[in-house]
């Protein structure tokens, strides 16, 4: 009986959102308003049935009702209850169902921020969302099945992989991430609603770039925090290995993140309108596509589903709406004409092209990487890999680049200027920069790209610190205004939008940064060691001291108690640990790190063995990683910031304005 209402619920998603798919396009061919309100309440209608059958499978799961067959696959009585709430999304379809209900929430928010002024792509929008919730709710009932009804009700369940046990991030990573993949069906909708109707209007376009910076900060705080769940819970010691399902996150950031560029460009200079929608649908589509990527089986990855029946689906569906947004852009985009023509020569329109193309070709360079080897399997039937070493020469170049166009662009004016202009915008940041690259050295590194990149890191900071404080330091000086007023006022008066990206640029920076020395300046050694001996890696002085346990209701630890000093101060004990699952016959391990601004001492026991009381260890000092972490709360903030001084559709655009009047053209 639960498990039909389960059903019930999903199969009532599915008739709404197919429905109001119907009244959506009906109301737009018609000029129908009151088939515009039918499909608005149909969204509501999907938005809350599939909500409902989230929430009743949460409830299942809390109370253990083996006789829903995702329950009886997943749960466990004696599961702690964090983990039995974020059993939801734990295997492949509890993760369809979770998806439907996130994309639930953003419909509903989406189609209530929607009003008359929108015109008729409203409902061309509201249809565009419907349709990917059509198919959605159509793959919860056929192909993923959560609800299924369990005959021979089992009294217990095997639980969740044991790995997604193994870290409370479990509980916060895949909100994240999903938050950002199916927050791109919103754009998506927006987009296809200005080919639809050829026309992107100012209201349509700030609509636009708003919905695409919600998305955009929960991606950028997935991907970081898809880095800190593997450096917390793999053992590995680092934070990205240029695994498949990693890059599928990355992808859609980095159309994203060009997109949220390219919209501000269209915004202020009514230029690339088709560039910008080029951008957004392909933000999306890479987004099924990284749901294929995970769902098919045909990656071997940690964060990788079993094979099932839903990849063909995705795969369909994403081929499906691959043809229909070329076909789209291909009769539409003739229509979106631009108002000026963008600017030549050395000038911000032309670094935001240049940015935008380096973004456009990082994500082709990591894409290409990741599914060649499946193309030539397919073709020759041969198997293959693509390494890191492909991923890091290819890309660490474009990066570079990418960090040192975000210096130079907002350092240029607005159109064409004078070569002494150039000078005075251009030259005074390279102290900052060399101010870097002699630290480096000075810190002992020597590895070409990363001295490179510190370079142009200190350039853009320079950059970045001195643009976001120029509005404030005017005030000042003509004004009577104090540094803490102006200042507040960036922050939170009209100007908030310039100054959120800013911020982002700054937490950006700090990631390269941290990046850049983390991943080659490091120190690492293996070794065993009895009880009572001791290892010296750098400054630090590890000693076994002894094993411990611990006893949790869904597993069991051994745990290797060290002891650490640093230039002989007693900085107290770490203990990583390997931990026992009932339905895993191979213990897993959880290193413990301790972090520090400067390095991470970071601890990982290879194995323990209680009966000859040794312990295996690898050993790293990983330099600034807290900051990359630190970096991502720098970016979010910038994101909300920019997300929240954008709420209201047609506000003028503040973000990239410069303080003087537009040049006369």
């Amino acid at each position: 009986m639960t498990a039909s209402i389960g059903r019930g619920l999903v199969l009532l998603s599915l008739l709404c959102a197919s429905g109001g798919a119907v009244a959506a396009f009906a109301a737009l061919s018609k000029k129908r308003a009151d088939l515009t309100t039918i499909a608005v309440r149909a969204a509501y209608g999907f938005s809350l049935a599939m909500f409902l059958a989230n929430l009743w499978m949460v409830a299942g799961l809390l109370r253990n009702d083996f006789s829903i067959s995702y329950v009886a696959q997943v749960g466990s009585i004696s599961l702690p209850t964090w983990v039995k709430v974020v059993s939801l999304w734990s295997s492949l379809e509890g993760s369809i169902l979770f998806w439907g209900g996130v994309l639930a929430i953003y419909i509903a928010v989406a189609t209530r921020s929607l009003t008359d002024a929108h015109g008729w792509a409203k409902p061309a929008a509201i249809g565009s969302w419907l349709v990917c919730a059509t198919f959605f709710a159509f793959l919860i009932a056929g192909p993923a099945q959560p609800f299924g009804t369990v005959v021979d009700v089992p009294s217990d369940g095997p639980g969740p992989n044991p790995l997604l046990q193994n870290h409370v991030l479990m509980a916060i990573h895949p909100p994240f991430l999903y938050g950002g993949y199916v927050g791109m069906t919103i754009p998506f909708g927006i987009a296809l609603a200005a080919l639809i109707t050829g026309r992107l209007s100012p209201t349509l376009l700030g609509t636009l770039r708003t919905s695409m910076l919600a998305p955009w900060t929960f991606l950028t705080v997935a991907v970081v925090l898809g880095g800190w769940w593997a450096y917390e819970v793999l053992g590995w010691g680092g934070y990205w290995a240029w695994d498949p399902v990693e890059n599928a996150s990355l992808l859609p950031w980095l159309t994203g993140t060009a997109a949220v560029h390219s919209a501000i460009l269209t915004e202020r200079r009514g230029v690339l309108k088709g560039w910008t929608l080029s951008l957004v649908i392909a933000s999306f589509l890479l987004t099924i596509l990284g749901t294929f990527m995970t769902r098919s089986g045909i990656f071997n990855s940690v964060h990788a589903f079993s094979q099932s029946e839903i990849g063909p689906t995705i795969l369909a569906f994403l081929a499906t709406a691959t043809i229909a947004s070329v076909l789209l852009l291909g009769i539409r985009v003739d229509l979106l004409k631009p108002d000026h023509e963008l600017d030549r020569g050395a000038s911000r329109d032309t670094a935001f092209l240049a940015q935008n193309l380096l973004f456009v070709l990082f994500t082709f360079t990591v894409l290409i990487g990741t599914v060649f080897p499946l193309i030539v399997e397919a073709v020759r039937k041969v198997q293959m890999s693509v390494g890191r070493p492909y991923f890091d020469r290819m890309t660490i170049p474009i990066g570079a680049l990418i960090l040192f166009v975000m210096g130079v662009g907002p350092a240029l004016p607005w159109g064409s200027s004078s070569r002494e202009e150039l000078k005075r915008r251009l030259l005074p940041p390279m102290g900052l920069g060399f101010a870097f690259l002699a630290a480096a050295l000075a810190y002992g590194i020597r590895t070409p790209w990363t001295l490179i990149t510190l370079f142009f890191a200190g350039y853009t900071a320079w950059v970045t610190l001195f643009e976001a404080l120029r509005p404030a330091r005017t005030r000042m000086k003509f004004r009577t205004d104090g540094f803490l007023k102006a200042l507040a006022q960036d922050l939170f008066g009209p100007g908030r939008r310039r100054m959120a990206a800013y911020v982002a640029h700054a937490g950006a920076v700090t990631a390269f940064i941290a990046i850049a020395v983390s991943s080659t300046s490091g120190r690492s050694l293996e070794q065993n060691l009895k009880q009572g001996e001791s290892m010296t890696l750098g400054r630090y002085s590890l000693t076994f001291e002894g094993i411990e346990h611990a006893e949790e209701p869904n597993r069991t630890s051994v745990i290797a108690r060290i002891g650490v000093k640093k230039d002989g101060r007693d900085l107290g004990a770490l203990r990583p640990m390997m931990n026992q699952y009932a339905t895993r016959r191979e213990s897993i391990g959880t290193p413990d790190v301790r972090t520090g601004l400067v390095e991470d001492l970071y601890l990982s026991a290879m194995n323990i063995d209680e009966q000859t009381g040794t312990v295996g260890l690898l050993v790293l000092i990983n330099p600034l990683v807290s900051w990359l972490w630190i970096a991502t709360v720098i970016m979010a903030i910038g994101g909300l910031l920019a997300l929240f001084s954008s709420a209201r559709v047609g506000q003028a655009v503040e973000a990239t304005r410069d303080l003087q009047p537009e040049p006369v053209r």
